[in-house]
This record gives structure tokens, sequence and C-alpha cells, in this order.
């Protein structure tokens, strides 16, 4: 899937990835695309309620060995 921003969050544990997410969605435009890549599985639920809370999307989110990935499209 195509994204107009990537996010690396490898690495970081809970709030840093989140707090990351928050400060680049706020540089975006509406409908923009933002990929995101984490190893805390507490991203799981975190952009969850981000993305419910604030009226972004959750496009799509994999699992594999190397951690997450999420596709967030900004409300």
């Amino acid at each position: 899937m195509d994204a107009d921003y990537e996010l690396d969050a490898l690495g970081l544990r809970c709030p840093e990835p989140l707090m990351l997410l928050r400060n680049k969605v706020r540089e975006m435009n509406q409908g923009d695309v933002i990929k995101v890549l984490a190893t805390d599985p507490s991203t799981s639920w975190d952009f969850e309620n981000f993305c419910r809370f604030m009226n972004h999307e959750m496009l799509d989110k994999t699992e594999s060995e190397s951690g997450y990935q999420y596709w967030i499209k900004k409300g």
C-alpha cells in the first residue's frame, strides 16, 4: 500500500511511538496516509484508540517477525 509518509518507531517503547505519530499527523494534510513501523506490542491498541478518538482511519495493519506495520489515513 502506498503512503505519503513513513514513520520508523522500531525499537521505541510506549509512549514514544504514539507521541511521534501524533506529532507527524499534525503536519500532514487531510487524506494523507502514513505508514508506521513499530516493534512495541502496545502500539496495537494505542494506534487503534488514537484513530478512533482523533477521527483518523486505520487502513491496514500487519504483524510479522520484525514487528508491526500500520497504514493510517488522516481524517
